[in-house]
């Protein structure tokens, strides 16, 4: 992979401060930036990459929520899931669109490893307590083996562009249900779904948890690509064609988790898991059997990749 190509591929820190911090971001090991607009002459002897970032840019990119957990005390609901802010379903509708998150203290790295999950062009502001942390980060994600491979789906979604089917979107991923925006017309995968026609009517959508429920019931667990057992924090991405797949673990969590168990439907041999925050580590426990292959990760931090290929 060519250097332009892997710096394109990494989100970018906006980073208001002063080029008196340039040492600070070399120190992190940060050499490319978006800078204010009216500061960006002054960078230009500073040793970093500082490309202007204008006001007209910034409304130009859509503004993302911050990944996490997010304490909802004002919603009942008769279940314990936890409420997730996540953006994966969002860069799935919109690939091509261009975005801008602020990431509160403690998930720069969480934020950055979402956005190269989904290949999202993604400007990133963070609360400069976590620039080593990002910088941490950022070095992970260039240092990962090169896999250019399609995103898998078991459902496809005909996206009319509204609210309510966007919040389906949503549902679908917080359920880790693999799932591709589609145009009308489209097909070819096992479950296709479309608000508004009898089969889909626009009120049981409303309710987009009881609907998420309706179609892994049709789609039925047997015939689902992936499941993750363990955890309702982690959500996944998962790429790949008939002989390699790539499997991105988001964890949403803050914490670090132990014993996360992974279904894949299909034989594979998986390689190494590359931890964000704890190196490279062997799965356990790999066991291929009924057209399906099963593993553990002995931890997991914000984010982790785990290459399979086909079992020959």
């Amino acid at each position: 992979m060519s250097l332009a190509l892997l710096l394109a591929a990494l989100p970018v820190l906006y980073w208001e401060h002063p080029p008196d911090t340039a040492a600070a971001l070399r120190l992190a090991g940060i050499e490319r930036v978006r800078v204010p607009e009216a500061s960006a002459p002054q960078w230009k002897t500073a040793g970093i990459d500082a490309v202007a970032f204008s006001p007209a840019e910034k409304s130009e990119r859509i503004a993302l929520p911050a990944p996490g957990v997010v304490a909802r005390a004002d919603t009942a609901s008769a279940t314990r899931r936890p409420w997730l802010d996540a953006n994966g379903w969002r860069y799935l509708r919109s690939p091509n669109a261009r975005y801008f998150e602020a990431a509160p203290r403690g998930a720069a790295a969480l934020a950055a490893a979402e956005g190269f999950a989904y290949g999202a062009d993604l400007v990133l502001a963070i609360d400069p307590a976590d620039l080593a942390v990002l910088g941490a980060a950022l070095a992970f994600l260039r240092e990962l083996p090169h896999r250019e491979l399609p995103g898998l789906a078991d459902i496809g979604v005909v996206d009319d562009g509204s609210p309510l089917t966007g919040e389906v979107m949503n549902l679908l991923a917080r359920r880790n249900l693999l799932f591709r925006p589609l145009a009308r017309g489209s097909n070819g995968l096992p479950l296709v779904v479309e608000l508004g026609t009898k089969a889909y009517p626009q009120n049981e959508a409303a309710n987009p948890d009881a609907f998420a429920l309706k179609l892994r019931g049709q789609l039925t667990d047997e015939r689902r690509t992936l499941r993750l057992y363990g955890s309702e924090v982690v959500l996944a991405r998962l790429t790949g064609d008939a002989s390699r797949l790539r499997l991105h673990l988001l964890n949403y969590s803050g914490r670090t988790i132990q014993g996360l168990r992974i279904r894949l439907r299909g034989l594979w041999t998986p390689g190494e898991a590359h931890v964000l925050q704890h190196g490279r580590l062997a799965v356990e426990t790999p066991l291929a059997q009924d057209a399906a292959t099963e593993f553990s990760l002995p931890v997991l931090g914000p984010y982790a990749v785990v290459d399979l290929t086909t079992t020959k």
